[in-house]
């Protein structure tokens, strides 16, 4: 491994403390490359061994359990793609760049990724944490003519700092690893309490069969809330250093970052988003979220959904329903952005029960809702405490 070992004056301009080196990447990390299976090759797919591509890890997650795709044994025996064990770590190195986790189990991955495990006596555990606070080092200097592309020359060109006694390594992991424990708890404990809500809302609602009970109804769905569309935000630039986040389709996904863009905090209050509100994106990619992530501005092409008669369990579970289907009408239309329009929305008939039913649902759902959010809202500022940690353990800014 190589290491370079800075004097007093070198550690100082780059504060760096005693007892800490500076390392390439690559003189800490074995790389490994990817690789897909012929796709036309049958025999190569629906195996048992996970395929890796970002889609299964671009979720802030420390580590991926599953994929969405996974192939034969022949598969990997007859293909560039290798295996890579659990603990190691996967990072995404075109378009998509520097999305990051460790294996769960072990995996295979697609040429898109690169596979890193700790030389040495570098913990897989360290090395997680020390890629992750230097991912903006890495997207930098990630280049392509068409997409920007982390190459293996890319880890060459990329240092980070570490103590040099392993116990003090160790430390730091276990003080960002019992973050991101409890960031996972929360996160499968949400995941398990959605998809029981979700199942004791289809019982009720998508299980009825020929006539409806007496009392119930059918609605559009655009007349059961209020579809709110998003203001074009440029038009409301930061002012005297106070701003909101604007909300983007990409912070839906990501929440919010050093890239979102400001607006200004005079932005009319009805467009202002709060953590609990029900977020539909329209266009793009469709996606319904409870956001949890801060007061926020509301960008165009996303509705904040809101209902003064219904509780937010049932709107919500109605448009994720739909969600299928506005996906392939958006899918459908031949526009670089594929969209839904409103008309849409009132083509899809909702089921509406009588107002006792809805209560005694409402008695069982607003309260797993509420959970969900709180849980939700712990989880950002878990992440938050974990960001504001993380650069400055990994540069012995703080010391433990």
């Amino acid at each position: 491994m190589t290491k370079v070992v800075l004097t007093k004056k070198a550690q100082e301009e780059q504060s760096i403390p005693e007892g800490w080196i500076m390392s390439s990447i690559d003189s800490i990390a074995d790389i490994f490359g990817g690789g897909t299976p012929n796709t036309f090759n049958s025999s190569y797919w629906g195996g048992e061994i996970p395929w890796l591509s970002v889609v299964d890890f671009n979720n802030a997650l420390r580590f991926v359990y599953d994929t969405e795709k996974k192939i034969t044994e022949l598969g990997l025996k007859e293909s560039n793609t290798q295996l890579l064990k659990k603990g190691q770590i996967i990072i995404s190195a075109r378009g998509t760049v520097g999305a990051i986790a460790q294996l769960g189990k072990d995996m295979t991955f697609n040429q898109s990724c690169y596979g890193l495990a700790g030389k040495d006596n570098i913990s897989n555990d360290f090395l997680f944490y020390s890629l992750k606070n230097v991912i903006s080092d890495l997207k930098q200097k990630s280049h392509g003519a068409v997409f920007d592309t982390i190459t293996r020359s890319t880890f060459k060109n990329v240092d980070i700092a570490m103590p040099v006694d392993p116990k003090e390594r160790d430390q730091i992991v276990e003080i960002l690893s019992s973050l991101d424990e409890r960031i996972e708890l929360n996160y499968n404990i949400n995941s398990n309490l959605e998809a029981m809500a979700n199942s004791l809302f289809k019982n009720l609602f998508l299980n009825v069969e020929n006539e409806l009970p007496v009392g119930w109804k059918i609605i559009p769905l655009d007349e059961t809330a209020s579809f709110l569309n998003g203001l074009a935000l440029q038009k409301y630039p930061p002012e005297d250093g106070e701003h909101l986040p604007v909300i983007k389709i990409r912070e839906l996904n990501n929440g919010v970052t050093d890239t979102t863009d400001k607006a200004s905090t005079k932005v009319p209050p009805q467009y202002v988003i709060k953590d609990g509100d029900v977020i539909f994106s329209w266009s793009g990619s469709l996606e319904v979220v409870i956001w949890c992530g801060g007061p926020g501005a509301l960008n165009q092409h996303l509705f904040k959904v809101t209902s003064e008669k219904y509780p937010k369990w049932f709107y919500y579970f109605w448009i994720k329903h739909f969600l299928p289907t506005f996906r392939n009408i958006a899918a459908d239309k031949a526009v670089t952005m594929g969209h839904i329009k409103r008309g849409h929305l009132t083509e899809a008939k909702v089921i509406i029960p009588d107002d006792d039913t809805l209560l005694k649902m409402d008695e069982l759902l607003s309260p797993i809702m509420e959970i969900i959010i709180a849980n939700s809202i712990q989880i950002n500022k878990l992440k938050e405490t974990r960001d504001f940690l993380l650069p400055r353990l990994m540069s012995g800014k703080i010391r433990v």
